[in-house]
This record gives structure tokens, C-alpha cells and sequence, in this order.
């Protein structure tokens, strides 16, 4: 299972894109909202997502966490315990951790880029502590993937798809959209 958590103020198209390309992949994913079931985006969209995060647990049906960006959706994300204890549970069981724009500075703080490869939004470099930091859309460093905002989410979803199934599935998927042609 693959939660993507949701704040107020997240980036719309930095977590309903790669939700779109994993579902379509075959992955289960869930939207969760981290202090309401509908969320209001940073473009004020609301989102009514599939649950709360008082309905789910850390167990290990995690396959990944998924961080979307944008402000102050990082910030809301940052300040949850709830979503942190989710971070760490993932990390420590070696699952996916992926954050996109901001939300890599949440990994930053934590410590979990350190050594790493990572990328983030322009203005984030000095949040993603002790990481290299590379401007390239997407990053995948081990368990950890970042990207570095809105105009990578496509190339976002197609990266943790690629992880979770793997590349082939990723690029059969990209061409039936008709991506990048």
C-alpha cells in the first residue's frame, strides 16, 4: 500500500499525479488526509481523500509514503507527529520514502538525505542536510526519492513506479499515456 499524505496547502498536481500514474500501474494507493478527510489544495482545490490518518497504522503493508509539496502543505507535513512516526516506519522497514518540491526538507531535517543523493524546489538546497544535492526532476537514492516540483510530477509517479514494479512497467505505462512523445 502506498499512503500519500495530504495538508492544507499541499501542491495539487505533485500528489494527484503520481497517485493517477501508480493506480493505473496496478499499486494500491491511498490518499490520506492528515487533519480532515477533504483537504483544500495550495490552488484551493479541494480533495476529498480516501481517509483519514486516524484510520491507518504503520504496518508492514506500507510499501511507500508519498509527500507532495507546496506551501505550507510542507509545513502542515512537517508539523504532524502522526505523519513523521509514518516517515520513520518506513525508513527503518527500508520502504519507499518520496517527497517532491518542499517536502524533501522534511527528510532533510530528519536526517535521512544524509550521504544521499536528493533533489527539492529551488530555495530548499540548504533544508536537505548533509545531502548531494543534484538539479535533476527525480532522484532515487536507495529507499529515498525526491523530485524538484510541479513540472516533475509525472516524471515523480513514473520514478516510484518504476521502484515499486519496475521499469518496464514504468515505460509500457508512460508510453500508453502518451508522455513525453
Amino acid at each position: 500500500m502506498v499512503y500519500v499524505f495530504l495538508c492544507d496547502g499541499f501542491e495539487e498536481l505533485e500528489a494527484l499525479a503520481p497517485v493517477d500514474i501508480l493506480r493505473r500501474g496496478g499499486i494500491k494507493v491511498l490518499t490520506v488526509g492528515v487533519n480532515s478527510k477533504i483537504v483544500l489544495g495550495s490552488h484551493k482545490i479541494p480533495v476529498v481523500c480516501d481517509c483519514e490518518i486516524s484510520d491507518i497504522s504503520a504496518t508492514d503493508e506500507i510499501e511507500a509514503v508519498v509527500l507532495p509539496g507546496g506551501m505550507p502543505g510542507t509545513t502542515n507535513l512537517k508539523n504532524s507527529r502522526e505523519v513523521n512516526n509514518f516517515i520513520d516506519f518506513a525508513n527503518t522497514h527500508n520502504k519507499l520514502v518520496c517527497a517532491i518540491c518542499a517536502a524533501p526538507s522534511i527528510l532533510g531535517h530528519k536526517g535521512l538525505l544524509k550521504g544521499k543523493n536528493a533533489t527539492c524546489f529551488t530555495g530548499f538546497e540548504k533544508d536537505l542536510l548533509g545531502a548531494f544535492v543534484k538539479n535533476t526532476p527525480t532522484v532515487k537514492d536507495g529507499n529515498i526519492i525526491t523530485a524538484f516540483g510541479a513540472g516533475a510530477a509525472f516524471e515523480f509517479g513514473f520514478e516510484i513506479l518504476s521502484a515499486l514494479k519496475d521499469k518496464n512497467t514504468a515505460e509500457d505505462l508512460r508510453k500508453s499515456m502518451r508522455f513525453g512523445e
